[in-house]
Parts: C-alpha cells; sequence; structure tokens
C-alpha cells in the first residue's frame, strides 16, 4: 500500500457515519471521512499508511450491520479523454 486513503464498500444503508468512526478509530486517528451512504461506499483517510495498512488487513471483510465490508487502498482520481489520440 502506498497511501492512507481507503475506499470502504459494501456498507449497509443502516450505517451511519459514526458507526464507521467508532470501527476504523480502532485502528488509529482518522484524518478524514467522506460517507456516501446512499451508495453504499465511504472513503477514509487515516493519519498514517501504517494505520491505514492495519485498517484494510483487520477490516476487510469485516461483518456490520448484516454486511461484510470491502475495505481497499483509494485509487486516485485520473481523468481519461475519450479520444486515443489518433487522427482520422
Amino acid at each position: 500500500m502506498h497511501g492512507k486513503k481507503l475506499f470502504v464498500g459494501n456498507i449497509d444503508n443502516s450505517t451511519t457515519a459514526d458507526d464507521l468512526k467508532d470501527l476504523f478509530s480502532k485502528c488509529g486517528e482518522i484524518d478524514d471521512l467522506q460517507f456516501v451512504g446512499d451508495k453504499g461506499f465511504a472513503f477514509i483517510e487515516m493519519s498514517t499508511q501504517v494505520e491505514a495498512e492495519t485498517a484494510k488487513k483487520d477490516l476487510d471483510g469485516h461483518q456490520l450491520n448484516g454486511r461484510s465490508l470491502n475495505v481497499r487502498e483509494a485509487r486516485k482520481n485520473m481523468k481519461h479523454s475519450r479520444r486515443s489520440g489518433r487522427r482520422r
């Protein structure tokens, strides 16, 4: 892992931001939490890379409100052009 920001997916609709804070704070300090509850995912930034790795290792597959969480390193946003660069 290279970063400290995590993507958390498969979150149940009944889960709150406080539920996620309580769970992930057991692995370290949370710098930022962006929760998109109606879509069932969140981005959580831990204070260090080591804490992020610990959270990923400990919480990937963890059962929360009847669902198994998917925890992985968040990917950086990259703009993708529809053009291939070739002229026609």
